[in-house]
């Protein structure tokens, strides 16, 4: 009991010295290198965004932003581990519509909670999704794919970086908005999928335009509509889905920075500020467009548009996913 006594009197004292250690380090943040989680694989569209940023951040923040990819779950893996991580400021993540909106839906327990687990730091980059094809299916606009798909029910497979990710939530409601039925397959990352989309072992694929515009480019493959609401700037000549007779959801999809719960806000200030000096230097906004992305308007920056900004968004993707009949995993 003694013993007890003894672990119970200093169990607060340790909690409250961790936390006075904390806020005297983030008056030096950053006093070493800070590590980036990018919770998909290497080449896929969140990691080029988290590419172009790293490296404007560690010239702005004087200590080099070490990118680390930690893939798996739909990109829950990498997220759940900045949830546990000590929130010191030295480790924060890339996050987007998929990882910390539309996951709180899918999974029935999620492994972590996107509005009480982090604490948003600034939004960042906004694209679309788009559907392609592989070259050898045998249609030319979305209306020959949806009638391709319902004569060959179970037949056309479709790829995804994971059931958590929103290429797989795009690909899935346009195939349910359709009426027909097809396989998924599911990969770590969107570039093993892209090349099976090439070899013909996948049919289509939903990706971010980012992680697609090479290959539209090049004409690699068949690039059939936007899935945005509206017609994407981007793409001014590619129609969007329901303007092609097919209802689907609005399919576009946004990345930005989180930190652990309980960030000092003198870390969440510092690291918004040079987020957003970089989303203001012309290098930067080059390189992003060259990737079919946009970086957000200067009112949409701070920290509490994206506390406020996300809580829309969690709702919002609950009700649409629930309505659209996606199976909870």
């Amino acid at each position: 009991m003694k013993n007890l006594r003894i672990r119970s009197y200093w169990a607060p004292c340790a909690a409250a010295l961790a936390l006075s250690v904390i806020t005297a380090g983030a008056q030096n943040w950053p006093a070493r290198f800070v590590t980036m989680i990018v919770p998909f694989g290497a080449g896929s569209g969140t990691d080029v965004v988290a590419r172009i940023f790293g490296t404007q951040l560690s010239d702005t923040l004087g200590k080099q932003v070490v990118i680390e990819n930690v893939a798996g779950g739909g990109g829950t893996v990498g997220v759940s581990r900045v949830a546990k991580a000590p929130p010191d400021g030295y480790q924060f993540v890339i996050g987007a519509v998929d990882t910390f909106a539309q996951s709180q839906y899918l999974f029935k327990t999620p492994p972590y909670n996107s509005l009480t687990d982090f604490e948003p730091v600034a939004l960042a980059v906004e694209q679309p999704l788009v559907l392609i094809v592989n070259q050898n299916l045998p249609v030319n606009s979305l209306q020959e794919f949806a009638a391709h798909m319902k004569a060959n029910p179970g037949k056309l497979r479709f790829g995804s970086a994971g059931v958590g990710a929103a290429p797989y939530l795009a690909c899935a409601m346009l195939t349910k908005a359709i009426g027909g039925d097809a396989i998924h397959v599911p990969y770590r990352s969107a570039p093993p999928a892209l090349h099976d989309m090439l070899t013909g072992d996948i049919d289509y694929y939903c990706p971010l335009a980012i992680s697609g515009i090479r290959l539209i480019e090049n004409k690699s493959v068949k690039v059939l509509a936007v899935l945005t609401r509206d017609r994407s700037p981007l793409f001014p000549e590619l129609a969007t889905a329901r303007e092609q007779g097919i209802d689907v959801t609005d399919g576009y999809y946004w990345n930005g920075f989180f930190m652990p719960k309980g960030a000092p806000e003198s870390v969440v200030i510092a690291l918004n500020t040079a987020l957003r000096t970089a989303m203001d230097t012309p290098s930067v906004q080059e390189r992003i467009r060259a990737v079919a992305a946009t970086v957000v308007p200067s009112d949409r920056r701070s920290s509490n548009y994206f506390r406020q900004y996300l809580q829309g968004e969690v709702p919002k993707w609950s009700a649409i996913m629930k309505s659209a009949g996606v199976e909870q995993q």
